[in-house]
């Protein structure tokens, strides 16, 4: 038999272990260069398709609406888009750019035809939000609009019709049209998709056929005194296609190439997407493998797009990105509409760190969707709205906005479930125009804590503040009873001493430290 102090030793030896198995720790170091890029505001784009609740009920209540707007559009979300410096937004799709007819959303409301939108519950919609809306409200958000153009059941003269709208101060027959629809200046729109999605809902072609299509619609695309010129973004690769990538770098010539899109969903199974609130800790596992793939995604077709742009004039544009599961039980199935969980945190906190940490190349991302679809930032019903768990990351994030990106060596221990492993950490940082450093940390294990220990002594820095967005459990979310439940707040446990930060992560959080 063992006696006293043998039994205490076993229960020390034993306590020690349990807690060295516990301990979860991850180190960084920084390594600030003079020729590292800058994180281009645009990666923290937007996407406001005509699907569901976006734009009607979403973005549009109509001018004789009780809900206080302007022009139309609901002023709590303006007001709340603005807190987050949207940088641009995509319109009007998506599927839907494919089937949309610009023409038919310009005039007098009264002399406007309705649509059938068959990519989105079959629903009729009057056309009462069209070109002359979209682009007075980017307008009101000081926010870059990006036009996604109908290559799928439209013509290259349409295209460049509408280019010659939206851009032409002179005398010419669609400047005309649109001073008699009463917009005398031009609206000067930089950023343009030519086409969506043409592997599948864009017109189901092979990446050949739409290379060529591509370079026809493109060619006629003047930039109609715009003084920016056309920034024109070819219909990319669904995901891991990249093959589609490889036949667009290569029979695309860059003089009419500026950017190449990439669509990747944080999704479980596409037949079979798991609840939005009500997951398991197995569904949010699959779903965090999906997300964090984009990083390995950005690197293979980075490499394909450097064989033929080693000058990296051509951008990556990850312009359809989020969570994707089914519906809210008892909403609409073509509607798309889902809550917005700690898990979306997870989401945005990890993807946008891997934007930043490969803005050499990626120059512009587009979080699907703004409102009431899929990963959106806002949720709205009748006269009340609410802020995702998205949106305040989204928030968070803002410092890094056109900084300096810092590169990081990142040393992760692992977050295990059943048997499988992922990276519980994920780490990007940067250097604002005012000297101010910002490091964004998201732990996404879903039970433990991790310690981060981040080497700063090649940074002058003398203190630290941050906020941390966390909350008790994975499935939370904030709702129209409860609509502050998940909101950031100030964070003190860190120490900083003699140049290293040490930071203690909750489990599944996300903290944007600032060090001046």
């Amino acid at each position: 038999m063992m006696n006293k102090l043998q039994i205490i030793g076993a229960f020390v030896i034993a306590f020690c272990s349990v807690s060295l198995l516990n301990a979860q720790d991850a180190t960084i170091t920084v390594k600030p260069s003079k020729d590292a890029p800058t994180i281009s505001k645009h990666i923290y784009g937007h996407f406001a398709e005509h699907l569901g609740r976006s734009i009607y009920d979403g973005f549009f209540v109509g001018k004789d609406s009780p809900i206080p707007n302007t022009d139309g559009v609901r002023n709590d979300l303006i007001e709340a888009l603005k807190e987050i410096k949207i940088p641009n937004l995509r319109w009007p799709g998506g599927c839907f750019a494919d089937t949309y007819h610009w023409k038919d959303g310009i005039g007098p409301q009264e002399d406007r035809p309705t649509i059938v939108n068959t990519w989105w519950g079959g629903v009729t919609e009057d056309n009462s939000f069209g070109t002359h809306d979209f682009l007075n409200l980017c307008e009101v958000l000081e926010t870059e609009p990006y036009l996604a153009g109908n290559v799928g059941s439209g013509t290259v003269k349409e295209l460049a019709d509408w280019v010659q709208y939206v851009n032409h101060d002179g005398t010419s027959p669609m400047a005309d049209l649109r001073k008699q629809n009463g917009r005398e200046k031009s609206w000067g729109v930089t950023y343009w998709g030519v086409g969506n999605e043409m592997w599948g809902c864009g017109g189901n072609m092979e990446p050949e056929f739409y290379a060529n299509l591509y370079r026809q619609y493109a060619t006629f695309m003047g930039s109609w005194n715009n003084e920016a010129g056309l920034y024109r973004i070819a219909s990319g690769a669904n995901s891991a296609d990249y093959n589609w990538t490889e036949v667009l770098m290569k029979n695309i010539p860059k003089s009419l190439l500026d950017g190449v899109a990439l669509h990747h969903y944080s999704v479980i199974d596409w037949n079979k997407k798991g609840p939005d609130v009500d997951f398991t800790e197995d569904h949010y596992f699959t779903t965090m493998k999906s997300s964090l793939f984009m990083d390995q995604l950005i690197t293979k077709h980075v490499a394909i797009m450097d064989k033929y742009d080693k000058k990296k004039e051509v951008d990556l544009v990850v312009d359809e990105w989020g969570g994707w599961y089914e519906v809210q039980e008892g909403t609409n199935p073509g509607f798309l509409y889902q809550q917005n969980t700690m898990r979306d945190a997870m989401i945005a906190g990890t993807t946008l760190n891997i934007f930043n940490n490969h803005s050499d190349r990626v120059k512009m991302a587009n979080l699907a969707q703004t409102v009431n679809v899929l990963q959106a930032v806002a949720l709205t019903k009748g006269e009340q709205m609410i802020l995702t768990p998205t949106y305040h990351i989204l928030k968070m994030y803002t410092v890094h906005h056109d900084a300096q990106l810092i590169p990081l060596d990142l040393d992760t221990p692992d977050y295990e479930y059943n048997g499988d492993t992922l990276p519980a950490i994920s780490a990007s940082a940067s250097k604002d125009a005012e000297g101010k450093t910002h490091i964004s940390l998201v732990n996404i294990d879903a039970h433990k804590e991790n310690t981060v220990s981040i080497d700063l002594s090649a940074l002058n820095i003398k203190d630290f503040s941050a906020e941390i967005l966390a909350s008790d459990k994975l499935q939370d979310h904030n709702s129209f009873e409860d609509p502050e439940h998940i909101m950031p707040e100030g964070f003190k446990d860190f120490k900083f001493k003699k140049g290293v930060l040490e930071v203690t992560l909750p489990a599944f959080s996300v903290v944007v430290l600032e060090g001046k």
